[in-house]
């Protein structure tokens, strides 16, 4: 599905404030503390509460075996100051709907726009690195938060479903929202047009 670029352990996206990486073995204490919180794990589908201590080592194994394979491509999200440590996670997964985009974030980082930022640059990589025509992601109906960086996305809402919570160990409403190709072309080029006419607009008053 990836294109090679994405399958070798050396690949990284960069932002203006943000790491995307491969995980590895020494990210497993991170992914525990924050995966274990669980103000963090009741949002997520796939995250049991409380988080098994080996969960974290499993996670890495097979995040690193898909992203080579190409099926699938998970990242931990870093400070560009701090590199080594991982305070979140993000990926692009295969589910039954499609190609699935999914992120996590410790709690004292939430609140920083660090989630738009970084899946933002997955949506990119989608797009750039694969051929597919849509991505599809999922927010449950009372997190504003998460609903509110997928709308930045262009992420456009198209109904909601009933969702089993391994977090919470219960169900619960999930909005369920896709951007396709299209889409995100459209936002690219306005996105575009508008950084030139910024940039005209300075050139101008510098005359």
């Amino acid at each position: 599905m990836f294109s090679d670029l994405a399958r070798d352990d050396v690949f990284r996206i960069e932002t203006a404030r943000l790491w995307l990486r491969w995980p590895k073995a020494a990210d497993a204490p991170a992914i525990r503390r924050y995966a274990g919180d669980l103000q963090v794990a009741r949002w997520m589908s796939v995250i049991p509460h409380p988080y098994p201590p080996e969960a974290a080592d499993g996670f890495i194994l097979n995040a690193r075996a898909q992203n080579a394979e190409g099926t699938a491509l998970e990242m931990v999200v870093t400070t560009l100051r701090n590199p080594r440590e991982a305070i979140g996670g993000v990926g692009l997964f295969r589910r039954p709907a499609g190609l699935t985009l999914g992120y996590l974030f410790a709690r004292e980082h939430w609140g920083l726009g660090y989630a738009s930022e970084a899946a933002g640059a997955m949506v990119d990589a989608a797009f750039s690195l694969s051929a597919v025509g849509r991505l599809h992601a999922g927010a449950g109906v009372d997190n504003p938060a998460s609903l509110h960086v997928l709308g930045k996305l262009g992420f456009e809402v198209i109904g909601e479903a009933e969702e089993y919570s391994e977090g919470l160990g219960a169900t619960r409403m999930v909005a369920k929202a896709v951007l396709t190709r299209e889409a995100w072309l459209a936002r690219k080029a306005a996105f575009a047009a508008k950084a030139m006419g910024a940039r005209g607009a300075r050139a101008a008053e510098a005359r």
